[in-house]
């Protein structure tokens, strides 16, 4: 029983995170306002939950922890920009399949950083990602694309090895609370944003008149920062303890699929064929180089 509550809440977290470039296109601010809110809402709600929660104990981040975990957040919150630029750019299911170019990065990284084997497996299946990426930009059927698409696919593989630096630091932080973790990211992400909105002029008064700042707005800011980013991470670290790493690998694949299905019904953008199998080769390379055989 305990398990099927915890697939019920690892299944729903995936779904929500699959939803969020819908949400950025109906949200009329700029990636980083977006950025700054999603880390600053999602990370007072973690604060509030562990409060809430109440462990019995406070955990204390050692200093060195703590800094790692600041520098991690703040590129964290440089990778949203991106992303959310990417779904500005070209359509949501290529800025998702670009994104989830993130652990074929990771897996050709760890044999440097790690010092960790590169099987003939995983060098198999980072050469499908490879050539599913080419398909799902492409290249292979009608040349380098031209324009805002080129810039969105360039975007969202920045947003990739920005999410990679981000799960490699983590792998280097270990014996820590995943929410005191998460939360000092979170928080870390959006405050950074601040001087960063300064520079920008993003904090000017244009960026907050006319319908930028209608109230749909101000809800759906609301709802990435409050429900994609603080409930979702709640229910996906609340699940772990009750799944098994392999049933985790292949339910984390909910996210990349439902996104490409969401956003063929809600804003009609289909993949084509060589796009759909691309898709397949991205995410079924990424899924066979985390399970065991």
């Amino acid at each position: 029983m305990y398990n099927r509550k915890s697939l019920v809440m690892f299944a729903s977290s995936m779904l929500i995170f699959g939803t969020i470039g819908l949400f950025r296109r109906y949200i009329p601010l700029s990636s980083a306002l977006i950025a700054f809110a999603r880390g600053i809402l999602g990370g007072l709600f973690l604060l509030f939950y562990v409060r809430v929660r109440g462990s019995g104990h406070k955990e204390e981040i050692p200093p060195r922890y703590f800094w790692r975990l600041a520098v991690s957040g703040a590129v964290m919150g440089f990778n949203w920009i991106l992303l959310f630029e990417a779904y500005n750019y070209t359509t949501v299911p290529v800025a998702t399949l670009c994104y989830y170019m993130a652990p074929t990065i990771v897996v050709l990284l760890s044999p440097i950083i790690f010092k960790e084997k590169l099987t003939l497996k995983k060098m198999i299946c980072a050469a499908a990602a490879v050539a599913g990426m080419v398909l799902v930009s492409g290249v292979a059927g009608s040349g380098v694309p031209r324009g805002g698409s080129l810039y969105g696919i360039l975007l969202g593989l920045g947003a990739a090895v920005l999410y990679s630096v981000v799960v490699i630091m983590n792998k280097m932080i270990s014996g820590i609370d995943a929410y005191a973790k998460t939360t000092v990211q979170l928080l870390s992400a959006g405050l950074i944003m601040i001087p960063y909105l300064l520079l920008t002029k993003g904090f000017s008064p244009e960026s907050f008149s006319g319908q930028n700042i209608s109230l749909n707005a101000v809800i759906l800011l609301f709802i990435v920062g409050l429900v994609h980013t603080g409930i979702a991470y709640v229910l996906y670290f609340g699940s772990m303890d009750g799944l098994k790493a392999q049933s985790i690998a292949l339910l984390s694949y909910i996210d990349p699929v439902s996104a490409l299905i969401f956003s063929a019904i809600f804003l009609r953008e289909p993949l084509s064929v060589p796009g759909i199998v691309g898709a397949v080769m991205i995410i079924g390379s990424a899924l066979i180089s985390e399970l065991a055989v």
